[in-house]
Order: structure tokens, then sequence, then C-alpha cells
């Protein structure tokens, strides 16, 4: 996939979690997810999605555990400042969702979807 098309998901997806936080929380601990997912894969375009999806889903457990230690406050924007369980499910559910996604934008691009 060219960087440009993952750049603009990446875009949509802000815009995206922007737009649904006012109305569930979890839709936007879900598209936090699905953005480091498109950086992941603009970083190694060739990677293929069930890892770029565990790789995101791996990151955004990581950030959310990092907020049961006592990290300084200014971190707290960019990493959230209090733990909560269910994020974790809703960030899998992201990564599912987008992995699915590029999966499938993937076989519709490629005569041959073994290759994807």
């Amino acid at each position: 996939m060219p960087r440009t098309r993952i750049a603009i998901f990446a875009a949509l997806t802000i815009i995206l979690g922007l737009a649904t936080r006012p109305l569930s929380k979890y839709a936007g601990d879900a598209f936090y997810t699905v953005l480091l997912y498109w950086i992941v894969v603009f970083v190694a375009p060739r990677v293929r999605p069930v890892w770029a999806a565990g790789v995101a889903l791996g990151a955004s457990w990581a950030i959310e555990f990092a907020q049961l230690l006592d990290l300084p406050r200014v971190l707290a924007p960019v990493l959230g400042s209090t733990f909560n369980p269910p994020d974790l499910f809703w960030y899998a559910v992201g990564a599912a969702a987008v992995c699915a996604f590029d999966h499938v934008l993937r076989r519709r691009g490629t005569p041959d979807a073994r290759t994807a």
C-alpha cells in the first residue's frame, strides 16, 4: 500500500477518533490503536496485517499498563493518567477491525490473494 494512502487513512482515523470521543469514550480507544496500526504500516509497509495489529495492540496495552506506574504528570496528555481495564478490550477491537480492513484492501489490490 502506498504511504500516501496510509497517511490518508491515519488522518481519517484521527478525525474519526476525535469525532466519536464525545459519543463514546471507548470508540476513541479503539481508534487510538487503529492509529498506531497505521503508524506501524507506514514505517514498515510490507508488514503483514496480523503483525502490524499485534504491534499496535501491544503498544496500546503497554501504554495502558504504564498508567499503573507513577509517571510524571507531563506525560498524562499522551499516555493517559488512569488505568481502565475495559480499555484493553477496546484496543483489541480496534486492532482486529483495522487488521481485517487492511487484509481486505490488500486482497482487493493483488491478483493473487496468497501474497497478502
